[in-house]
Formats: structure tokens, sequence, C-alpha cells
């Protein structure tokens, strides 16, 4: 995950955070149409390649916390490369759904913009430090992570679903955070990383949603 500074930060002016938020969202958005582009030419690829991709991305997504201090615009295109590479590494798992289960696609989509409107709203209105909020998160989400290792070895019941539905509790706590952050931060500079940021959330939302509708449908 890219997270910056979580101190709370006062409210910027109003001019401020309407600039930082259009150009963050306006990144997020190419960024997410790049991630669509990078699933598109990914759809026929074999799935031994999505390892690799996912190496390259991650490498990438570092890198995007170094370039932001050398260029804005070098971490911008990072920030879009990123978005293609990601979309090639989930190409197979895509590509899959959409020729066994296409409804589970759009329903994960759907629901994803609905999650992330909802959430991302909540945490941008608040007042309330929610930096506690995204420790909490970070180490839920470490957690997670372990409990998924697991499942890989041990059959639990409905465990599929345990993971699915805790990943979303958890990444509803990022997102409003993110959102928070992107309000209260002072730096336009920051607008890649918080992108970046934003666009995991939207990443793993998505993921976890097509899972649950994947195997409810």
């Amino acid at each position: 995950m890219v997270y910056g500074d979580s101190a709370y930060q006062p409210a910027t002016t109003r001019d401020e955070t309407h600039t930082l938020f259009g150009q963050t969202m306006g990144l997020v958005a190419v960024t997410a149409a790049l991630f669509a582009l990078g699933a598109y030419l990914g759809r026929n690829m074999s799935p031994g390649w999505a390892l690799v991709w996912w190496i390259v991305a991650f490498v990438c997504l570092f890198g995007i916390n170094f370039a932001v201090r050398q260029s804005e615009q070098l971490a911008v295109g990072m920030l879009f490369g990123f978005g293609v590479l990601v979309g090639l590494a989930m190409a197979p798992t895509i590509a899959y759904y959409a020729d066994t289960n296409p409804q589970a696609v759009w329903q994960a989509g759907g629901a994803t913009a609905l999650f992330i409107a909802g959430f991302g709203a909540a945490g941008y209105a608040t007042r309330r430090d929610l930096s506690a909020l995204a420790r909490l998160a970070f180490w839920a989400l470490i957690a997670l992570i372990v409990f998924g290792i697991v499942l890989i070895f041990v059959q639990i019941p409905q465990g599929s679903l345990i993971y699915a539905i805790l990943g979303l509790v958890i990444f509803a706590g990022f997102t409003m955070f993110d959102f928070q952050r992107l309000r209260t931060s002072k730096d336009i500079g920051t607008a890649p990383l918080l992108a970046a940021s934003i666009f995991l959330d939207v990443l793993n939302v998505f993921t976890l949603f097509l899972s649950l509708f994947g195997r409810r449908n």
C-alpha cells in the first residue's frame, strides 16, 4: 500500500482543497482507465505472466514514492504505468470471470463505485482524526494476509467469504482515511501519491467484490 505521512493536518483553504481534489481524482480516473486498457490487452495472456506483471507493477508503485520528490511529472508517469501493469496482472482473472460469469464483473464494478463513493464521502466530510483508524486497518490488513496464507493450506468452512468481508471492512477504513488526507493535505505535489493510495483502495475493493459476486453466482 502507499500511505504517506499519517499525521492529521489542519484544513487547507477551499481553493487549495478543490484543486488537489480535482487533480487527484483526475489521476485516479486516468489510472483506472489505463488499468482497464491493460486488462483488455492482456485478456489472452498466459496466467503465468501475471506474476511477472505483479512484480514489475509493485516495483513501479514503490518508485512513485521516490519519483514524487524529484519530479511530479515522473511520478504521474509511473502512476499511469502502474495502472497498465496492474491491468495486465489482473487480466487472466478478469478474463476468467468475463468468460464464465460476466455478470459478476459488472456487479463488482458497480458495487465498487458505490462503496468508494460512500466511504470516500464519509471520510472527506468527517472532522475526526482518522489516523488511529488507519493504523488499526494496517495491522488488520497484515492479519488478513496471514489468514489468506492459512487458507491456502487449511480448509476453513466459508473461509473465502470471511476473507472477502473482512477485507471490505478494512478497506472501508483505508478509503475513509485516504479521502480525509485528500481534504487536509496542503501540498499539491502529493496528488500522485494520494491518487495511488485511492486507486489501490479501488483495486482491492473491486477484487474483493469480484470474489464475492463470483462465488455467489
